[in-house]
């Protein structure tokens, strides 16, 4: 709920000083956890952790990157989404070699003196040198002469852009197939132990296969971004469900070890593609405006699917349904989310950016 209002700011406010709050925030959260020797400590790091780390600090970037280019949106974006797979690559090494050689408590110390000393101080000098650094959020201008009359008019034409997002019946036939690709694939990394089980893999193929995952994942955000210049998010938005339920498919039915290559490529391909087709989508048909604002109510949602997938998944592997029924039932849902988003904005492409600038 929070991710609302503050993944809106960076309409209102300079992307400088957005930075420095997400990073800041980020900074508190980590050093937060290396203290946490209690519950109240814990909840409130993992809190401002998911809020700062997993949803504001990517939405800066993208949001920037859908701002700040037009003809060559989806390359920007694909590129600004990179550190996604990067990171799933790299990281899950970096830390377990870090908590084994200084703990997990120092390890989080470690990031948030990273963050505040070096991140920080990159990041502000990077949009230094950009012509971001004139951008007016009250004027959707590069151009900082612009009058007060303008400014005014601006502020004033802002009011209710949530409401007509949630006023657009395009947005409540898409949303299924927006949320498919976060829901699913959390629910089954958080349960990958019972998958493993289940499918009668092990645990170091299973990691081994997450490098695919990280391989292809990155480089279907890089084609994908390709694609959206070249034909638009809203002609490709139909299609990028198709190969996560390809993986569904495979692992809820058909047994071998090689299958988990298949579901962590398949589903690598639908995580990557996602990032420059829905972020491409928004200023497609809502113009750049108020593009934080209505990537902030996406963001807030799909962390919510993320948080409700475990438990879901939890409760029906608690009560011994099996595997191929719980991924079964996804690849339902992926098909039928798919379908919806036919019947969105592909066949009703027609933009409402009068409604919101």
């Amino acid at each position: 709920m929070t991710v609302v209002w503050l993944g809106s700011l960076i309409d209102r406010i300079t992307l400088q000083k957005y930075v420095i709050i997400v990073a800041v925030g980020l900074t508190l959260a980590t050093a937060l956890l290396s203290q946490a020797y209690n519950i109240i400590v814990l909840t409130i790091g993992l809190y401002m952790l998911r809020l700062f780390g997993q949803a504001l600090l990517p939405h800066a970037g993208s949001t920037t990157m859908a701002r700040a280019f037009d003809r060559h949106r989806g390359k920007a974006l694909s590129i600004a989404s990179s550190g996604f797979p990067a990171g799933e690559i790299i990281l899950p090494i970096l830390a377990v070699s870090s908590i084994a050689l200084i703990g997990w408590r120092w390890t989080y110390l470690s990031i948030s003196i990273f963050i505040i000393f070096i991140l920080l101080p990159v990041l502000l000098w990077l949009i230094r040198f950009s012509h971001l650094s004139q951008y007016n959020p009250k004027t959707e201008s590069l151009d900082p002469s612009n009058d007060e009359k303008k400014i005014e008019g601006t502020q004033q034409k802002k009011i209710g852009v949530r409401h007509a997002l949630l006023k657009d019946y395009r947005y409540w036939l898409a949303l299924p197939g927006l949320m498919a690709g976060p829901f699913v694939a959390t629910g089954i990394f958080i349960h990958q132990d019972f998958i493993v089980a289940s499918q009668g893999w092990t645990a170091t193929l299973l990691a081994t296969s997450f490098i695919v995952y990280g391989v292809v994942h990155w480089a279907s955000s890089l084609v994908s971004g390709v694609l959206v210049d070249r034909f638009s998010a809203v002609k490709l938005l139909p299609f990028f469900l198709i190969p996560l339920f390809i993986a569904l498919i495979f692992v809820a039915f058909i047994p071998g070890w090689w299958v988990v290559i298949i579901m962590m490529a398949f589903m690598g391909v639908t995580i990557g593609l996602s990032p420059p087709i829905t972020g491409s989508l928004w200023p497609e048909i809502y113009g750049s405006a108020n593009i934080g604002t209505i990537r902030s109510v996406n963001i807030a949602i799909m962390v919510f699917s993320t948080s409700l997938s475990p438990v879901l998944f939890g409760f029906l592997i608690d009560f011994k349904v099996p595997l191929s029924v719980i991924l079964g039932g996804c690849a339902v849902y992926v098909l039928l989310s798919s379908a919806l988003l036919i019947f969105s904005y592909f066949l009703h492409p027609e933009k409402h950016a009068i409604a919101f600038q």
